[in-house]
């Protein structure tokens, strides 16, 4: 299935003021309300330009994908906006067509971790958790932005009862070993936690249908196979993932 879209750049949200962008099929094209997909950029300051191929790939499936500007280089390390965006998309995932009952919370590089944050220490976001997380390309011996802890030791001491976790890690990504999210993979499955990983034969860039351009220190969309395949698997598993039944 393939949907046009209505796009809406730059919605502003939250007491900082950040941009999100809004992806979502073309109104009379569904009948129901569909799930939520909250995609977190990376380190690089204001990128959510960057997920666009990625978002309009899941979007195009039927679901609603969201997309904020955060700044890692804020004083608390990106936590509010990320915060923010999170608040944004649980208070109008409604009035966007959208179920508030069913978001997704995925986040790529930085953002992943900042993702699995949220679900394991449910206490810092009102007890609020996703039906489901998707980790893109990165590690969980990070600090997560949105808690200030690893999530690899929240793991092991967490009360939240388990909800599905999807990873994907490129075999060829030099930024960040595929390694760390097989790692991950395991020490969630030993806790009983529902886990699948995939990991294309593309890079850090490429999971997310982008390729990195030194000229301007930046991620374009990709024109590689490599990464354009990558790219589409990540969007299927967002997409699954958006069907998997989780804890709310």
């Amino acid at each position: 299935m393939t949907l046009d879209l209505d796009v809406t750049h730059a919605l502003t949200h939250g007491a900082s003021g950040k941009a999100i962008d809004v992806y979502r099929p073309r109104a009379g094209a569904q009948d129901t309300a569909v799930p939520t997909v909250l995609l977190w950029h990376g380190k690089g300051p204001d990128e959510r330009d960057v997920l666009q191929p990625l978002a309009e790939a899941v979007a195009r499936s039927g679901l609603n994908v969201l997309v904020p500007d955060w700044r890692s280089d804020a004083p608390d390390e990106g936590r509010a906006h990320l915060l923010e965006s999170l608040d944004f998309a649980r208070g109008q995932a409604a009035a966007l067509g959208g179920d508030a009952d069913r978001i997704v919370l995925a986040g790529w590089s930085a953002g992943a971790p900042a993702a699995m944050g949220v679900a394991l220490r449910p206490e810092l976001v009102g007890g609020w958790r996703p039906m489901a997380v998707v980790g893109i390309a990165s590690r969980y011996d990070w600090a997560a932005r949105t808690t200030g802890t690893i999530p690899l030791s929240d793991l092991a001491t967490t009360p939240a009862p388990p909800l599905p976790v999807w990873l994907v890690h490129g075999t060829a990504d030099p930024a960040i070993e595929s390694r760390y999210s097989r790692e991950f993979a395991a020490a969630l499955d030993s806790r009983g936690w529902p886990v699948h990983l995939e990991e294309p034969a593309t890079d850090h860039a490429g999971v997310v249908m982008t390729e990195y351009d030194p000229e301007q220190d930046r991620c374009r969309p990709a024109r590689a196979e490599h990464a354009v395949q990558g790219g589409q698997l990540t969007a299927r598993v967002l997409i699954r993932a958006a069907g998997e039944p989780g804890t709310s």
